[in-house]
């Protein structure tokens, strides 16, 4: 069973290291893009007129999986990656990539955000929620959402691009560090250097 696929059960829920192996990664991220886009579905075709309950905190739950697990995942490839983690994030950077535009660039969900946005001064919200209502909005204004179809079918392709070219620079930048590091096996080669900290 993949342990990703279930909350954790450990104090303050803190990734259960021992029972997650390499191979758990990419489908417990897989699973959870496809979870999230299916909530985001239904927020997006709610037929209730949108407002923050049922729109922004519904949005703010959704994707809890994809969360969990991609933040497990990319804490661990920043700081102690090996062959079959890299793979996994070659596999997955363009996937990732549209995801984010299939939740920003969808013009159901999009039309619900401006909805809330265009009525935040009037409908009660207290600051924190306006802030966050600014925020998605803005955020989707600029990942795309009020470019032409012609326009975001571009966007989309250049942002499978640069996530896959991004990751792949990372890749070789790792492997250019790793090469360039000096093994000393000998502690009388390191006379001379302080003791550091």
């Amino acid at each position: 069973m993949n342990a990703l696929l279930v909350p954790s059960s450990l104090p303050m829920q803190a990734p259960p290291f021992d029972k997650i192996k390499d191979s758990d990664y990419q489908p417990a991220i897989e699973e959870g893009m496809k979870q999230q886009l299916a909530q985001i579905d239904v927020i997006a075709n709610n037929p209730d007129a949108p407002t923050f309950d049922n729109t922004f905190v519904e949005m703010e739950k959704s994707g809890e999986l994809l969360t969990r697990s991609a933040r497990i995942f990319f804490a661990l490839v920043q700081a102690n990656t090996n062959d079959t983690l890299q793979a996994a994030q070659v596999a997955l950077a363009p996937k990732l990539a549209e995801h984010a535009d299939a939740i920003h660039l969808n013009a159901k969900l999009f039309q619900r955000v401006k909805a809330v946005y265009d009525a935040r001064e009037s409908s009660g919200l207290d600051d924190v929620q306006k802030r966050l209502v600014e925020k998605t909005y803005t955020d989707f204004v600029r990942a795309g959402a009020q470019l032409s179809d012609e326009d975001q079918t571009k966007l989309r392709a250049l942002n499978k691009e640069e996530s896959t070219l991004s990751t792949e620079f990372q890749n070789k930048l790792l492997a250019g560090t790793n090469a360039a590091a000096v093994e000393v096996d000998d502690k009388a080669q390191l006379d001379g250097l302080g003791e550091g900290g």
